[in-house]
Formats: structure tokens, sequence, C-alpha cells
């Protein structure tokens, strides 16, 4: 498995990249996607397809959806294996009272964050990573 897995050299790494699009979560039935759609992600589920895409191509779509967020991704590359990282950040944001929803890729760890809150869950992982780099 590549990536990073000790806990304490990604949060040393930490740096984060902040997308442009305003997100959605919507869900659509089991089956094919419809015609046209190209979503960040997807994930299978019982009742249905959860999709992340941007607001605009849910709206293009007719899909009901809800969560307006914005998309950070940690731009170190994590291992799938690592331990505590997400959970780490996780925790960090919800002291300051910012819901996330994680999902990871294969390379990076992306968060999905209320919508104008970015800003200050930026500044929450710009302070971790400080703290991190002036351990080591």
């Amino acid at each position: 498995m590549s990536g990073e897995r000790r806990l304490d050299v990604l949060l040393q790494s930490l740096s984060a990249q902040l997308a442009d699009e305003l997100f959605v979560f919507a869900t659509v039935p089991p089956g094919p996607l419809p015609a046209g759609l190209a979503p960040r992600m997807t994930f299978h589920e019982a009742e249905g397809v959860t999709l992340i895409l941007p607001r605009d191509e849910a709206e293009t779509h007719g899909l009901d959806h809800g969560f307006p967020c914005r998309m950070i991704t940690l731009t170190v590359h994590s291992s799938l294996e690592a331990v505590g990282f997400v959970a780490h950040i996780a925790t960090r944001l919800a002291a300051a009272g910012i819901s996330v929803n994680p999902v990871s890729g294969f390379y990076h760890d992306h968060l999905f964050v209320p919508d104008g809150r970015e800003a200050e869950a930026l500044g929450i992982l710009e302070s971790v990573a400080g703290e991190f780099q002036s351990r080591a």
C-alpha cells in the first residue's frame, strides 16, 4: 500500500487546497446514473446511490440535494491504512463546531465542510500543521 502511514509525519506535512466549486450531496435510485452526470464521488447504499457533485450540476439535472459544502483536499499522500489522521482532524474541526464529511481517495483525503466555514476550517488545518511542525 502506498502513501504515508505515520501520524506524526502526516500531521507535520499537512497542507490543504480548497476547491472552487460549491458541492452538495444528493441521492439517486440504484442503476445507471442519469446521462451527462459526472459526480465527484458515488457510494452505493441499500437505499440508493449517494452522489457528491457541484451544486450547479445537481440543479441542472433536477436532483434534490442538501448540505451545501466546500471541498478541502489534504494534499499529503496518506495511506488508506493510516491510523488516526482523519480522526485527529475531524476532532479538531468538531471542537470548533464545524461538521465534516471526510472522503478518502487512493492518494488524498477530502473534507466536505459547510459552505461559509471553509476559511475557519483551513485556519484550523494550518494550526494543526504548525503544532506538529514545531514538535519536529
